[in-house]
């Protein structure tokens, strides 16, 4: 019954907004509210590839059958990833209907976690960690040269459909300050890429757009000649071979 009274709850907001002038639509990955549009309404028809029907079934088969409801942060990941990188509302409500739930608990996942997109992202999808390392080592200089570079701000899209600029939080390369990810929809859920790339400097993250640009696969991790993956620039200057085992006392004695 409540998830009954939340989902109604939930369109008559929508047809408010509806009524309302709309509002700017530039932070719009962290709205907790949906407008319709003609790509994006409860009417419009979607449902899972031929190839993710298989996948779906492979996702539901983790979890026991009285908790499918489990499934839903992988299945709205493999929509998104067939999507071009968003979930309209109409995916949303095809997820529901897999994992037998009212669809504002879907609606309720989706607008938490901020790896999920509502709204048209580039087919590379550029996002600055922005969590204090990287700012320190300079990540507002990254995201200034990609959005200067782009021609675009924070979460709108390259004319050519090619990019978007977001930011991320942590993402757990802090030795590795600044960095990004870019998450590759290019080719869609079968060739779906997530890559980190650390190290970054403004001069460095425009070669990477125009490497993407021309089809090329950048190298991924660090972009420091210098260092090998997370040690430190130069090599080791300690540790340098493997250490002794802890000693242990004869058990017998």
């Amino acid at each position: 019954m409540c998830a009954r009274l939340a989902t109604k709850r939930f369109l008559e907001i929508r047809q408010i907004l509806l009524q309302s002038p709309q509002p700017s639509r530039s932070l719009s990955t962290a709205l907790n509210y949906h407008i319709d549009s003609p790509d994006n309404s409860p009417d419009t028809p979607w449902e899972f590839s031929a190839g993710n029907k298989g996948r779906v079934k492979e996702i539901l088969s983790h979890y026991p059958s009285n908790y499918k409801q489990s499934a839903i942060i992988p299945l709205l990941d493999l929509a998104q990833q067939q999507h071009g990188g968003w979930l309209p509302v109409s995916a949303m409500n095809a997820v529901a209907k897999v994992v037998q739930v009212a669809p504002i608990r879907i609606y309720e996942v989706a607008t938490f976690y901020s790896m999920f997109n509502r709204t048209k992202v580039g087919k590379y999808h550029l996002l600055v960690c922005g969590t204090t390392p990287c700012m320190i080592r300079g990540s507002r200089e990254i995201e200034e040269a990609l959005l200067k570079h782009l021609g675009v701000k924070r979460n709108e899209v390259t004319k050519d459909g090619l990019f978007s600029v977001g930011e991320m939080e942590c993402m757990g390369c802090c030795v590795n300050a600044p960095m990004i990810t870019v998450a590759d929809y290019s080719k869609g859920s079968e060739g779906y890429t997530y890559n980190y790339y650390e190290d970054i400097t403004p001069k460095r993250v425009v070669e990477i757009v125009e490497m993407l640009r021309r089809g090329e696969a950048p190298p991924v991790g660090t972009q420091n000649p210098k260092r090998i993956r997370s040690g430190p620039e130069g090599g080791n200057t300690t540790l340098l071979s493997e250490p002794k085992p802890p000693p242990c006392r004869d058990l017998d004695a």
